[in-house]
């Protein structure tokens, strides 16, 4: 059993310093993942900017969080990062500062997430992990790093939080 993630306390400052927190996104089915610049994941981006425009219509929207916790791999400011991503990626789903997703100073939104997936005792392992949200605040399922935005069982779990479906992992 999964608890809900509790979106209207949580805050967050956008990529551009704005207050931000998850109830923005209430009612929404939410991938959120940790990102970086120089990874050997980051063409990621490419393949979960394109999840965002094929189903942000339907009620997804992915989420970026820049973190710094993977061998220095996200070493630029929030502006660089920014930059970064729009002018290689066209990315133009929201983007967050960056912050901490492991050990004792992670994010509270990310000691929630862990906490609150079904392997609550696994720290994040590396860049690009992903939570899938459902449009009611539950962390419905946890992806590798390695899972691809394409893959087709992250593909499938999606559909179904957004089609209603209660069984999606």
């Amino acid at each position: 059993m999964t608890a809900t993630l509790d979106v209207a306390d949580i805050p967050l400052k956008t990529i551009r310093g704005d207050d931000a927190t998850l109830a923005d996104y209430a009612g929404k089915v939410l991938l959120i993942v940790n990102v970086a610049s120089k990874c050997g994941l980051t063409p990621q981006y490419e393949g979960l900017e394109k999840l965002y425009r094929d189903y942000r219509d339907r009620g997804l929207v992915v989420l970026g969080f820049p973190a710094n916790d993977f061998a220095g791999q996200e070493p630029g400011a929030n502006d660089e990062i920014a930059t970064f991503c729009t002018t290689n990626f066209g990315v133009d789903f929201p983007m967050f500062e960056k912050i901490t997703v492991k050990g004792p100073d992670k994010h509270p939104l990310y000691a929630g997430l862990i906490a609150q997936s079904d392997t609550p005792d696994t720290e994040i392992a590396w860049n690009f992990e992903k939570f899938l949200v459902s449009r009611d605040g539950h962390v419905v399922r946890r992806f590798s790093p390695r899972t691809e935005p394409d893959d087709p069982e992250l593909i499938a779990a999606l559909e179904a939080m957004l089609s209603g479906s209660a069984a999606a992992g």
